[in-house]
């Protein structure tokens, strides 16, 4: 038996959407035991061309709600991008994993072969269901779970492989 779109995604993106939550909560912890302003860590970055921690959490929110909504032919919920704390970025994450909860095995399962198309400024994208799943949204969301763990750790945040997989 093949495995669901939706068991493919959703359960282990939630996981992780929880695990991160879990991680800028330790982020917080460090922030305070440092007595450093965690609007720091909020801002950091691992190169001067890459983005900030804050929107590294953005993205990889918006890949999980736009991807599924894309999937399930449902509203995505709008974020305005304006979190600056990390107890926003945590907020967002609490609405992200709402918005998951909402979406229903059936409004993505047979979704394979769905025709998804979007623009991202210039670029134009065209996948199909599975190929969306597999090659934009799931590696692009650990792409930025991931750039987000690594920027807290080069901060000096006490993380380790048990944080990020949970």
């Amino acid at each position: 038996m093949a495995i669901s779109m939706y068991q493919a995604s959703v359960p282990q993106l939630k996981k992780m959407l929880v695990n991160l939550t879990a991680i800028l909560t330790k982020a917080q912890e460090h922030a305070v035991a440092k007595g450093m302003d965690g609007k720091v860590l909020v801002e950091a970055r691992l190169f001067p061309d890459m983005f900030p921690l804050a929107k590294q959490v953005q993205v990889a929110c918006d890949q999980v709600k736009l991807g599924l909504a894309r999937l399930a032919s449902v509203e995505a919920p709008k974020f305005d991008d304006t979190e600056s704390t990390l107890a926003q970025l945590k907020e967002r994450i609490a609405k992200t994993i709402a918005f998951i909860d909402s979406i229903k095995p059936e409004q993505v399962d047979g979704t394979e072969a769905k025709e998804i198309q979007f623009s991202i400024k210039e670029w134009n994208f065209e996948f199909v269901g599975e190929q969306y799943l597999l090659t934009w949204i799931i590696p692009n969301f650990y792409f930025h779970v991931t750039t987000t763990y690594n920027i807290l750790r080069h901060n000096g945040v006490e993380l380790g492989k048990t944080d990020y997989l949970g």
